[in-house]
């Protein structure tokens, strides 16, 4: 029997060669692999979390809607007390435009005609003058007072008297004409003095729009019977 021949030597070093380039191949497409996820991971780290912030909210921490220090989108921040801007609405309807503010302080002595009165420098407080020698009978009027939309439903006086004791007199308020009906009024009777100034408020029927305002004085005595200085028309 023949002994086989053994290969060339030739043979194995070609076959070492290919197995060396193989397992060569074989590391370097695994280094690629692990290249590439590296790469791919740093490209998708810091530069995706800054694009997943909405824009502005950047620099900030981030809070979970309804909880303490979050901002829901839209909500606009609440106004500071110590804002100038940050007021309450103010109740007060505004001031009626045209004619006379029947809500501002009215003069006594400001009247466009009068029955029967005197005007006198009165000792109340702010000087000027005052209505004085009112008796039975007797009125002012004040044409074009606008008590606007919202209704007056008030009426002060500033008044003095010095009538005798028991003696009373009535300051009536009346709408267009001095024998309307009245609106309202004030009893008043001796408060120690001509010049003894005291301020009196009564409620009156819900008035609107524009009149002309009749004061109107009545009294059983037959005697002056009040001073009167200023009143003013209130909501």
């Amino acid at each position: 029997m023949s002994t086989p021949a053994s290969p060339a030597p030739g043979v194995y070093h070609s076959r070492s060669r290919v197995t060396r380039n193989r397992a060569v191949l074989a590391a370097a497409g695994v280094a690629l692999v692990l290249l590439g996820y590296l790469i791919g991971r740093l490209q998708g780290g810091p530069g995706d979390a800054a694009a997943a912030v909405p824009p502005g909210a950047q620099g900030s921490s981030a809070a979970a809607p309804g909880a303490p220090g979050a901002t829901v989108p839209g909500d606009a921040p609440a106004p500071s007390a110590d804002d100038p801007q940050a007021t309450e609405p103010s109740s007060e309807p505004p001031a009626p435009e045209g004619g006379t503010d029947a809500y501002g302080t009215i003069q006594a002595e400001s009247a466009t005609n009068q029955q029967g009165l005197q005007y006198e420098d009165t000792q109340d407080e702010g000087g000027g003058q005052n209505v004085g020698y009112v008796n039975n009978g007797d009125w002012l009027r004040y044409d074009d007072l606008n008590f606007g939309t919202t209704p007056a439903t008030r009426f002060a006086a500033r008044v003095a008297s010095d009538v005798g004791d028991g003696v009373t007199g009535q300051l009536d308020i009346r709408l267009d004409s001095p024998t309307a009906p009245p609106v309202g009024g004030l009893t008043v009777g001796n408060m120690g003095g001509w010049q003894n100034w005291q301020t009196q408020s009564t409620v009156i029927m819900p008035v609107t729009g524009k009149h002309t305002v009749f004061l109107t004085f009545a009294s059983q005595s037959g005697t002056e019977f009040l001073n009167l200085n200023y009143f003013a028309f209130s909501h």
